[in-house]
């Protein structure tokens, strides 16, 4: 088997693959700092532990007491936070990529709106469990994706009438979801401003598995369509031109970003700005013209994991919902965006 390397080209036998040197640096580097990451949220805290034990813990011989600590706090709230965070991250970057605009990401559009919608809806009308308000965050994100699709649908869907149009649907379900808390009970009321805030806290196995499972599916459907995301950058005509049906990979790169962004909110909440951050850092980082699903997700993941670190550590006491803590960040780097933007203008 003849083996060449080129540059940033890689050929085995008939199969060619292009490399890009820097974005897989950004990578690795990437996939470090969440290793890092990791081992410190497994062993710091109240009950402190090695990173020996924590390891002998998964693998059931770990020293008494740490079982709890690990498999049903920590393990269960880290994976969370990485799954959620990828799934925000890769939903993001094929919405941006799909409108052509950095502010084209779910929780601009107005998906995590529908989301949350559907899942308040649960909450402050049947008292649903976690499962129910999975289900209603789920239904609620692709009710409202169908919306903005129909009411954007021209001869075919732009990305700014997209942005545009989902804004001010965005807009009128955040006046629905405070309709929704203040005509509830107390109980109520407290139950769904707390999830709708988005956290991490007290995320357990149940919460794990539906994110884990919905990954698996549609990773695969992110990154088989993603090559074609550049091609429908070019144009309508000239993706008909060189074989694209543009109406159906839209429509399933729309529906598999709706489908992320909804199973990230089901899991954590409406965790805000990471879906429309993490492909713009990524992007700068890799110096490409557009963030992959794999640096996007990464990144996505390596910002939530390290929001909620911080929150922990800072905030220890007051148990600082995450959403919070990216909120912050992502109203600053939003702010930074615009003006970037309006510069260049």
């Amino acid at each position: 088997m003849d083996t060449a390397v080129r540059g940033r080209s890689i050929r085995i036998a008939r199969l060619s693959l292009r490399l890009d040197i820097r974005a897989a640096v950004v990578c690795v580097a990437m996939v470090a700092s969440i290793v890092v990451l990791t081992f410190l949220t497994m062993t710091t805290g109240d009950y402190p532990l090695t990173v020996s034990e924590v390891v002998d813990t998964v693998l059931g011989q770990g020293p008494p007491g740490a079982e709890f600590i690990v498999l049903e706090l920590r393990l269960p709230r880290l994976l969370t936070a990485l799954l959620v965070g990828g799934a925000l991250g890769i939903s993001g970057a094929i919405m941006q990529r799909l409108t052509d605009n950095p502010l084209g990401s779910p929780d601009i559009i107005g998906f995590t709106a529908g989301s949350a919608t559907g899942a308040l809806t649960v909450i402050v009308l049947t008292d649903g469990g976690m499962m129910a308000v999975a289900g209603g965050a789920l239904v609620g994100g692709v009710v409202t994706a169908i919306l903005i699709y129909l009411l954007a649908f021209k001869g075919g869907v732009q990305g700014f009438r997209l942005v545009l149009i989902g804004i001010g649907v965005s807009a009128m379900l955040y006046a629905a979801n405070d309709y929704l808390i203040t005509h509830s009970s107390l109980q109520d009321a407290i139950a769904a401003t707390a999830w709708q805030v988005g956290g991490l806290n007290g995320r357990g196995w149940e919460h794990v598995e539906p994110v884990a499972w919905s990954m698996l599916v549609l990773l695969p459907f992110a990154v088989f369509f993603s090559h074609r995301l550049s091609i429908l950058q070019m144009g309508d005509d000239a993706a008909k031109a060189l074989g694209v049906r543009v109406e159906s990979t839209r429509l399933v790169l729309i529906a598999v970003s709706v489908a992320l962004a909804a199973i990230g909110t089901a899991a954590a909440g409406p965790i805000v700005f990471v879906a429309l951050a993490a492909p713009q850092i990524a992007r700068r980082l890799t110096g490409a013209p557009a963030a992959g699903p794999l640096a996007a997700g990464l990144m996505g993941a390596l910002l939530l994991l390290l929001s909620d670190f911080t929150v922990q550590k800072v905030f220890s006491q007051s148990q600082l919902p995450v959403g919070i803590a990216t909120a912050t960040i992502g109203g600053v780097y939003l702010a930074w965006l615009l003006a970037g933007e309006f510069r260049r203008r």
